[in-house]
C-alpha cells in the first residue's frame, strides 16, 4: 500500500546535507551579518544623537535588513541538514568622526562582506554544492546594491560639503532613501 508520508523521511541522514566546509563558511557569514546589523545600529544611534534623524532612520532600516540576511542564512543551513550557530557578536564602534568618516567605514565594511560572500561562492564551487551556490547568488546581488548605495551616499556627502544647510538637506533626503527591499515598521513611534 502507498503511504504519502513515506515520501518525506525526517531522518536527518537522508536530507541533502550541506558539506561541513560550506556549513562552516555559512556560519562565519552569520557572524558577519550579525556584526553588520550591530554596526548599522550603532551608526544609527550615533547619528540620532547628533541630530541626523533622517540618517538614523536610514541606518535603523539597514540594521534590520542585515539581521534579516542573518536569519535567512540560519534557516538555510538548518533546512539543508546543517546546524546554524548563533555567535557572540563583538561591540561595534560607538563614536564616529562625522558623517563622511562613518559612511567611509560603512563602505569598507560592505567591501569586506562582499569579499567573504565571494569566498563562500568559491567554496561552493570547490565542494560542488550547486544548491548553496544558487542560494548565495541573492547575496552577491545584494552586495552589489549595498556597495553602490554606500558609494552613492559618500558622493552625496561630498557634493553637499560640510555646510550645515547642505547637511540638513542630505539628512532629509537620506530619510526618504529606501536603500533596500525590506520595509520596517516604525518601531517605537
Amino acid at each position: 500500500m502507498f503511504h504519502p508520508f513515506l515520501l518525506f523521511n525526517l531522518n536527518k541522514n537522508n536530507i541533502d546535507m550541506v558539506s561541513k566546509k560550506v556549513e562552516e563558511a555559512l556560519n562565519r557569514q552569520i557572524l558577519l551579518e550579525g556584526e553588520s546589523s550591530q554596526f548599522y545600529l550603532s551608526m544609527a544611534s550615533w547619528a540620532e544623537n547628533q541630530g541626523y534623524v533622517g540618517t538614523a532612520e536610514f541606518l535603523y532600516r539597514h540594521a534590520d535588513e542585515e539581521r534579516q540576511h542573518m536569519l535567512k542564512l540560519v534557516r538555510y543551513i538548518n533546512e539543508r541538514g546543517g546546524a546554524a550557530k548563533i555567535p557572540a557578536i563583538s561591540e561595534p564602534p560607538v563614536e564616529f568622526e562625522g558623517l563622511t568618516k562613518a559612511f567611509e567605514n560603512l563602505l569598507k565594511h560592505e567591501q569586506k562582506v562582499t569579499a567573504e560572500i565571494n569566498g563562500i561562492v568559491f567554496t561552493c564551487l570547490e565542494e560542488k554544492d550547486y544548491t548553496t551556490h544558487n542560494f548565495m547568488q541573492w547575496y552577491v546581488s545584494e552586495q552589489i546594491e549595498e556597495e553602490a548605495t554606500a558609494r552613492g551616499i559618500l558622493d552625496r556627502i561630498k557634493l553637499t560639503g560640510s555646510e550645515k544647510g547642505g547637511l540638513y538637506l542630505f539628512d532629509r533626503d537620506l530619510e526618504n532613501l529606501t536603500g533596500g527591499s525590506i520595509s520596517v515598521p516604525n518601531a517605537g513611534k
